[in-house]
């Protein structure tokens, strides 16, 4: 069985459209898309290919994975 995500926490869309990223509690840097919030997770020690952007440990805030920008 894998081991549990950290919490990680994708913060709203900034007025560039890219969102803040937090895993357990450090600030990882800004995402502009899912490639981008893979490869902070990738650094932070976990692996892409076992992350689910569904995943209950993963909190989004001002929309889902499909958010990157904001609306004009």
């Amino acid at each position: 069985m894998p081991e549990p995500l950290p919490l990680i926490v994708v913060h709203p869309p900034n007025p560039s459209g890219g969102r803040w990223v937090r895993v357990a509690d450090v600030t990882v840097g800004v995402a502009y898309g899912v490639v981008d919030l893979l490869e902070f997770l990738r650094r932070a020690g976990l692996d892409p290919e076992e992350v689910r952007l569904n995943d209950p440990a993963i909190k989004w805030r001002g929309g889902g994975p499909h958010i990157w920008g904001t609306a004009v």
